[in-house]
């Protein structure tokens, strides 16, 4: 998910246009062909509208944070990348993810026990689940799947449990979402992991974000041994790739083989839209003007 800071959606109409303020000098919009909610919670302006092309959009602050025809992407690529690399991950933890999508993905491995999912803002998994619900489809129903409504960095901060996988489905580093971007926080994911885990968390489209990246990760690297990104293509989510921030003090994580990726992807008898083994290994090669920005 992503979301700056921004006025909130007012003057929403059926018949009318979504215009997304993420970025100061480009604009994306939507054709609004129906008003399913919108309210603002104690923390953001949350909206949900109909559009022709993307189906039902969750709206945070006036930034798109998940549609009903793309969200395959982005939930694949934050979740099956970092649990097939880790290739024994029984205990998750998702920071993030109100729309249930990456819960949904992590509850299809048949290997992980339990899913602890973190999110700030209860509004948004109710309505997501009212409005949205082929997105969570039973996952918040599951019985593996213990849902917390709190603050995850200071979750992160004061848990005695350790996770084989962490991944951060958060918006950006502005407002609600600022605190997990922090130093601070990426020191406290790495004491909640077990060793050899994995973190991966959402990081912006590099190509208008790029000095997201350079910071970021600076700041995880000083946490980790590894510290890296691997790229996804989600049409909604303007200007070309979106970074996915991943983060381990297992060096050979991102470098699995792909017979061995191919083998986990079998054994894990997974129905995908997008990941492949073959995306898995090759996303981790980064464009030329992503790489500039890693430094």
């Amino acid at each position: 998910m992503t979301s700056p800071t921004a006025s909130p959606a007012t003057g929403l109409e059926i018949g009318g246009w979504f215009k997304e303020k993420l970025y100061k000098d480009v604009r994306q919009t939507y054709r609004v062909t129906d008003v399913l909610f919108h309210e603002r919670s104690e923390h953001q302006d949350v909206v949900i509208f109909e559009t022709p092309v993307y189906g039902r959009v969750l709206a945070l602050d006036n930034i798109v944070q998940v549609t009903e025809k793309d969200e395959f992407v982005y939930h694949e690529m934050l979740t099956h990348v970092p649990i097939l690399a880790h290739g024994k991950a029984p205990d998750i933890l998702i920071i993030g993810g109100g729309d249930g999508g990456i819960l949904r993905e992590c509850l299809r491995h048949k290997s992980v026990k339990r899913v602890t999912m973190v999110e700030i803002d209860r509004y948004v998994v109710d309505m997501c689940l009212k409005h949205m619900p082929s997105i969570p489809q039973k996952a918040f129903s599951d019985k593996r799947t213990n849902l917390v409504i709190t603050d995850g960095a200071k979750f992160v901060a004061e848990t005695k449990d350790r996770y084989d996988v962490i991944i951060v489905d958060s918006t950006d580093p502005v407002g609600p979402g600022e605190v997990l971007f922090t130093e601070e926080f990426y020191r406290n994911c790495k004491r909640s992991l077990k060793p050899g885990g994995i973190l991966t968390n959402q990081n912006g489209v590099p190509f208008m974000q790029a000095d997201e990246v350079t910071m970021t990760y600076r700041r995880r690297k000083k946490s980790f041994k590894d510290s890296g990104f691997y790229v996804a293509a989600i049409p909604s989510y303007y200007g070309g790739f979106m970074a996915l921030g991943w983060a381990s003090d297992n060096t050979k994580a991102r470098a699995v083989p792909l017979a061995t990726i191919k083998k986990r992807f079998q054994a894990a008898k997974l129905k995908t839209k997008y990941y492949t083994p073959e995306i898995h290994v090759g996303c981790f090669g980064l464009p030329a003007f992503v790489q500039q920005h890693i430094r």
